[in-house]
């Protein structure tokens, strides 16, 4: 299956990191560097939620509903223009809902990894919020999932790409102090203050080409 890191550097992904990058005034390279470390920040907190039948049931609704793949269809026209109110504050929602109270800690921790002021991460992640929706979206149509663990299997092999041992380590390390919470993790991953900083660095190195 094909991994969200080498979605964004397909003719898509070059596509979504431009347009992306245009909307919000920023290096297109430092874009580039937010996408790649927020989508999987974003779909590991979703994987945690789609763990129960409930989360992957109001997951699977979503995907089915708004959030379909249709968005895709036409990106030259999404960013023509300038991108539509509406879709950021559909992106808005979804980072609220994904993580939570979270939200400004990964934002901060993607700004202080990428050199990025925390505002301009999260313009950049409500904008590509929907996109991240509706490809999953469409990949959950093309891959007919309709189950909870369907769900989870999809959300894993994104994450983990085409590197099964890069997936693992990823899964191993997202509660590293065994409270229940990724996102924690994740932050504690991107700031590098983690108490495992030594084996997370190399997988971040894997993970996001050194940054």
């Amino acid at each position: 299956m094909t991994g969200i890191i080498d979605l964004l550097n397909s003719d898509l992904g070059k596509s979504i990191i431009n347009g992306v990058s245009g909307q919000t005034n920023q290096p297109q390279n430092k874009t580039q560097d937010v996408l790649a470390m927020g989508l999987p920040v974003l779909m590991a907190a979703m994987k945690r939620n789609a763990a129960t039948p409930q989360g992957a049931e109001g997951l699977m609704t979503a995907l089915s509903g708004q959030h379909d793949g249709s968005i895709l269809d036409n990106i030259d026209d999404l960013f023509g223009g300038g991108v539509d109110d509406s879709v950021i504050n559909d992106g808005g929602k979804i980072l609220d809902h994904v993580l939570g109270t979270k939200q400004q800690t990964i934002e901060s921790s993607l700004g202080a990894k990428t050199g990025m002021d925390a505002s301009s991460v999260a313009q950049i992640l409500k904008i590509a919020a929907p996109l991240l929706m509706g490809m999953l979206g469409k990949q959950t149509r093309d891959q007919n999932v309709n189950t909870s663990g369907g769900m989870e299997d999809l959300l894993g092999g994104l994450l983990g790409g085409s590197n099964g041992q890069e997936q693992n380590l990823l899964e191993s390390f997202l509660d590293a102090d065994g409270d229940g919470s990724a996102l924690d993790d994740v932050a504690g991953m991107l700031l590098g203050g983690d108490k495992k900083q030594d084996s997370l660095g190399g997988l971040l190195g894997g993970l996001f080409g050194g940054k």
